[in-house]
């Protein structure tokens, strides 16, 4: 059956089980292309492209007993499943959703454990059996749960349950290969329309989800914008209010569409807002801490203040759960580092300056309104339409009054001596590591390869160390190069003065006609590669020593 039914449409047939688990793989194979039979022969979208592959991929994540336990002969049942799961991936959900309608299941034995071995059969109730007391007679309600498969919170949903005087008469608890899970419950007691056990348990459910978020309830409440709703929650992540904030994100306006990286403390999406493309950096709440969300409001504070064509756009925030978000423009080419060590790109000598200067108009305003961003590195510094913006303001500062700052931040390779020394510093710190990221643009090799980071921040400090400048590296680079990471910081030029050295140096190239590339690396056989004709992968984000972390 399994191979007439997905040879007949062109489907790609599941792989033979192997013979570890063949019983398994097998049921899964009859599940799976029953399924998708009765799909395409009854109108359910099955003429879909990729649908084939979704619903093996369905089947494969859960365990085999789901193929056991499901009526493939309702392929309705299937499909919201499918959909539930894919639901309680996207974070504006908060990991966790449900449905819940009418059910005409047969128990035989009145219980109220949990029975994750019993299969769901779809029939008519016989009225007639006479094993049924009057209480089983009442209505019974299917309730399906998809979350993400966090500890208690099964037993958070069955005490919800409970509360509402549902009494649990099946239960089936199937937990997927990607860590979710997904809980189907037959319950009796609930005399009143499915509309409004939906509602109560939507607000049951909201409860839930808040309950993840500790920290963030004892958060002060902001004032500097109405709720989104009449919801009895009215607790913030207190961010600093100007006369014109209007900035909060409304989460039902977001479409999660591709993760595209993922760190310790939370995920980086591509998606959209009111149709726009947008870069969304997620909090995992499971993660939160106090000074998480220091540095979540420290950002959104900085963002929301910057305006400015050479720094990343802010877009705006999500500041309660169950999400917290920052939204901001989504940079199509994605960053420089990834450019240079993972596409292996070059640049011309005229892209570096024109690069350069981006990044030092940028940095130029950042720095007018005292604002230190304190991680300038190539991977916070992203490419879009033959533009190069600034970003990542996770670690960045508002300069204190007195002009310096201390404690160490940022990331070795790119950090200048006095932070790593824990010394006080001011805004020329940025014009060490930019120094640097010069430097990297000019030969594209990662800063002090050969060492470990930790290596390079020792050499720096004790030794002097600063990277091989190559020897055909046009002069008045050189002079900039030794400038921006001098020890003294006074000593380092401002980024109004880097402008005018980069204006000076571009008039003597075209005066020249002076367009060498320069590259550490052989390039034999390539021709240069420029921005404007590279296909760069679509994704920005920061990398940590060669690890993607988006905080």
């Amino acid at each position: 059956m399994a191979a007439e039914s997905c040879g007949s449409r062109g489907a790609s047939p599941p792989p033979p089980p192997s013979s570890g688990g063949a019983a398994g793989s097998r049921r899964k194979a009859e599940a799976y292309a029953e399924v998708l039979r009765r799909i395409r022969a009854g109108g359910y979208g099955g003429t879909r492209p990729g649908l084939d592959n979704e619903l093996w991929g369905h089947f494969l994540g859960l365990p085999a007993r789901y193929a056991l336990d499901v009526n493939v002969e309702r392929v309705e049942d299937v499909l919201l499943h499918k959909k539930l799961l894919e639901q309680a991936h996207e974070p504006m959900n908060g990991g966790l959703v449900f449905d819940v309608r009418p059910s005409q299941v047969v128990t035989l034995e009145e219980s109220t454990g949990l029975e994750s071995s019993t299969s769901f059969k779809q029939e008519e109730q016989d009225s007639q059996c006479s094993s049924f007391s009057s209480r089983d007679q009442r209505p019974l309600h299917e309730i399906i749960f998809a979350c993400d498969d966090k500890p208690k919170l099964l037993s958070q949903i069955t005490s919800l349950l409970g509360e509402l005087g549902l009494n649990i008469q099946e239960a089936h608890a199937y937990l997927t290969s990607d860590g979710y899970s997904l809980d189907i419950f037959v319950v009796h007691g609930w005399e009143y329309e499915v509309g409004v056990l939906r509602s109560v348990l939507r607000k049951g459910i909201e409860k839930i989800k808040y309950r993840a978020w500790p920290l963030v309830q004892s958060m002060p409440v902001r004032m500097d914008h109405q709720p989104l709703d009449d919801s009895s929650s009215s607790d913030f992540v207190q961010i600093p209010a100007d006369a014109t904030d209007v900035w909060e994100v409304d989460p039902r306006l977001l479409k999660f569409e591709q993760k595209l990286a993922s760190g310790s403390f939370g995920d980086l999406y591509h998606g959209t807002y009111w149709s726009q493309d947008v870069a969304i950096k997620v909090v995992k709440p499971e993660q939160v801490s106090v000074d998480m969300l220091r540095e979540f409001a420290q950002e959104v504070y900085i963002m929301k203040k910057v305006r400015h064509k050479n720094v990343v756009q802010f877009i705006g925030a999500c500041t309660r759960p169950p999400i917290l978000c920052i939204v901001k423009e989504f940079m199509h080419r994605g960053s420089i580092f990834d450019f240079l060590y993972n596409r292996r790109g070059n640049f011309q000598l005229q892209d570096v300056l024109r690069i350069a200067s981006d990044v030092s108009k940028g940095m130029n305003y950042l720095h007018q309104i005292n604002i230190i961003h304190r991680d300038l590195k190539t991977a916070n510094l992203l490419m879009d339409d033959q533009v190069v913006k600034v970003a990542d303001f996770g670690v960045a500062r508002v300069k204190d009054q007195s002009g310096v700052m201390t404690a160490e931040t940022g990331t070795y390779r790119w950090m200048a001596p006095e932070v790593i020394e824990h010394l006080p510093y001011d805004h020329r710190a940025d014009v060490f590591s930019f120094g640097i990221v010069l430097w990297e643009l000019l030969t594209g090799k990662l800063p002090y390869q050969d060492m470990t980071p930790l290596q390079a921040a020792v050499a720096v400090v004790q030794k002097d160390l600063r990277p091989n400048i190559p020897a055909d590296t046009h002069p008045m680079l050189v002079n900039l190069l030794q400038k921006c990471w001098q020890k003294d910081p006074a000593l380092r030029p401002t980024f109004a003065e880097i402008l005018d050295i980069l204006s000076s140096i571009k008039a003597v190239v075209r005066s020249s006609g002076h367009h060498k590339r320069h590259s550490g690396r052989s390039n034999s056989g390539q021709r240069p590669v420029i921005i404007s004709e590279y296909s760069l992968l679509s994704y920005s984000c920061s990398f940590r020593e060669g690890f993607c972390f988006p905080f």
